[in-house]
């Protein structure tokens, strides 16, 4: 099997038509359809359905993306291998990233590694932490900045950076404003503004409501912190959110949760587990200040 068909495969599998797969990959649409042909040819399978306006995956084809993406990290991971011990960095670095984590400086940081390690191209998606997880364990991302409550994922290696408690946000005019601390059952009956089910703070405070069998009806959700902020402020619903997006500027007030509420929100870089991490990846966690990863 050559890696180029995989590289085909995965491009057509991903963009879910040829002719956008074949102007990704800087090639004819005819040889990309012979490339994806072949493939087929010699796995005795076919891959893709395919209609006059998309392509999309048949049961093998599912079964083959997941493994050619492996494949092809591991053929890149190879590369580097033999870069690195000539002496040189090179090839590609894809970093995921939640958004308003700030607890590391994540553009100073690539700007410090582009400019030690010019042959490496760098990519960054941002995102939700729980598809950053999915996508590093799958071989998508090689790094990720996410929110998560610490517990362990397999076949990921989650380094702390930082831990801090989940507190609720509330406006000035609001009932509990100022309570000296409250229970989640204090919080029945309340509107919620909260950020996607993909991030890290959400997940927590889901879970958390989850358990203590109270309601968390969500109906403002938002992807941005100010005006999750800006929401609560203005009495259009309450939040769980971490300490440090409370501590942002704004006319909301914020309340302790009492001790055992919620899980704290820890903050990670995300890499895949054992000898997976490609070289570019640890040459960036090298960079982090040697006091922030625990």
């Amino acid at each position: 099997m050559e890696l180029r068909h995989l590289e085909h495969f995965v491009a057509v599998a991903e963009q879910k038509h040829f002719t956008r797969a074949a102007e990704a990959m800087s090639i004819s649409q005819s040889g990309l359809s012979a490339s994806i042909r072949a493939l087929e040819r010699e796995l005795r399978a076919s891959l893709f359905v395919r209609n006059t306006r998309s392509v999309e995956l048949t049961e093998a084809g599912r079964a083959l993306l997941c493994e050619g993406r492996r494949t092809l990290a591991a053929a890149e991971a190879a590369k580097d291998a033999v870069a690195a011990v000539q002496g040189l960095l090179r090839g590609h670095l894809t970093v995921g990233l939640e958004q308003c984590l700030g607890v590391v400086d994540v553009p100073a940081l690539l700007a410090k590694f582009r400019s030690a390690y010019p042959g490496v191209e760098i990519e960054v998606r941002q995102g939700g932490s729980t598809p950053m997880l999915d996508e590093l364990a799958s071989g998508r991302l090689d790094v990720a900045f996410v929110a998560t409550a610490g517990d362990p994922v397999e076949g990921l290696d989650l380094r702390p950076l930082s831990r801090e408690s989940m507190v609720l946000v509330c406006a000035p005019d609001h009932r509990l404003a100022n309570a000296r601390a409250v229970r989640l059952d204090d919080l029945a009956g309340e509107s919620f503004v909260d950020f996607d089910p993909t991030w890290g703070a959400r997940a927590i405070s889901d879970r958390a409501f989850n358990a203590f069998g109270v309601a968390h009806p969500v109906t403002i959700e938002v992807n941005d912190v100010h005006t999750l902020l800006a929401l609560v402020a203005h009495n259009l619903g309450v939040a769980l959110v971490p300490e440090r997006i409370a501590a942002k500027r704004g006319d909301h007030i914020t309340v302790p949760l009492a001790p055992g509420s919620a899980a704290d929100w820890q903050v990670s870089v995300a890499v895949p587990a054992g000898t997976a991490a490609s070289l570019a990846a640890d040459a960036l966690i090298g960079m982090l200040p040697t006091t922030a990863v625990h």
